[in-house]
């Protein structure tokens, strides 16, 4: 007879195995993030560069199948619950798509060009650009706008 440990163990494996077990977790994180949200103050407005940067990262959870991933981002974040049109996401990104390119998150395009189009020496050169630079908390930081 099978002890009361050996079963959870059983039972732990066998959701590991299915690949049960991060899914269990990751929504157990997004109700917890959602219950502690529902008694804080309300959040300050998203700046525009967070909310395309967490809508970037969404597309590209959402695309690998990180659901649970993207729902803990989304209530963690304020992010809307509704996602951007990918459309309204390259405009304010400035970027044109191909038909190819349409198929998998931009980010995954962005990474290619960035990878691909070095310059002297195969880098890249980041100079500050026009959006204010952005604490984690989303405010942003005086004297340092580009």
């Amino acid at each position: 007879m099978a002890t009361i440990t050996e079963l959870k163990c059983a039972v732990r494996d066998t959701l590991e195995s299915r690949g049960v077990m991060g899914q269990l977790k990751a929504r157990i994180r997004a109700e917890v993030f959602s219950a502690l949200d529902e008694q804080r103050e309300p959040r300050p407005p998203l700046p525009r560069e967070n909310l395309l940067i967490n809508e970037l990262i969404r597309d590209y959870l959402e695309f690998n199948k990180y659901r649970h991933t993207a729902s803990v981002l989304t209530a963690e974040s304020g992010q809307p619950d509704v996602p951007l049109d990918r459309q309204f996401l390259a405009n304010e990104l400035n970027v044109t798509e191909d038909a190819s390119s349409k198929s998998v998150p931009l980010l995954y395009g962005l990474m290619a060009h960035f990878v691909n189009s070095g310059g002297p020496g195969g880098k890249v050169f980041l100079r500050g650009g026009s959006l204010p630079a952005a604490t984690p908390a989303g405010n942003t930081v005086p004297g340092l706008d580009a």
